[in-house]
């Protein structure tokens, strides 16, 4: 990947790794970290961090590395048919450590690059919950809400929605 195009002295921005996987389980079983994620047991996470992580064999998954240490990943959601080739869902994650120091914005920055220009993707989406404070970095990055649903969640009883946004690139 492109090194040089980091502003955080330290930070690598590398194509995933199946090892990775265990840093994302980390990072999801970190205290309030599944409030954000739909996920709910031991088995529904691990085979959440396989799906995610597995897209390393097609090179569309970052890893941040800081310092030598994987602190966060990103990974595109290609599609399987050329209908929707123009077009990818995403999803990215920072661990709790390093949150709020630049490595989202980072991550954010070579995979759209790399969206754009290893796989020819047009359109970039996700789905993020209602009140997820991650929206105010989507929407620095161009990001807008295209659509929501009120009812995509029920933790303890209570409903949680989620946004759709999507960025052009």
């Amino acid at each position: 990947m492109e090194e040089n195009q980091n502003s955080i002295p330290g930070l690598e921005i590398r194509y995933t790794e199946p090892g990775d996987a265990k840093y994302l389980k980390q990072w999801l079983l970190e205290p309030g970290v599944l409030r954000w994620f739909p996920m709910l047991d031991d088995l529904e996470i691990e085979d959440a961090v396989n799906r995610w992580v597995g897209f390393y064999r097609f090179k569309c998954s970052l890893t941040a590395v800081f310092e030598g240490v994987p602190c966060g990943i990103a990974t595109l959601y290609l599609q399987p048919y050329r209908k929707l080739a123009h077009q990818c869902e995403f999803g990215i994650i920072v661990g709790g450590g390093q949150r709020n120091r630049g490595i989202g914005s980072q991550l954010l920055n070579h995979l759209m690059h790399l969206a754009k220009t290893s796989f020819g993707i047009e359109l970039l989406h996700l789905q993020v919950y209602a009140d997820n404070p991650a929206i105010h970095l989507y929407s620095r990055f161009g990001f807008r809400e295209f659509g929501r649903q009120t009812h995509w969640i029920k933790d303890d009883g209570a409903f949680v929605g989620r946004i759709f946004m999507e960025r052009f690139l």
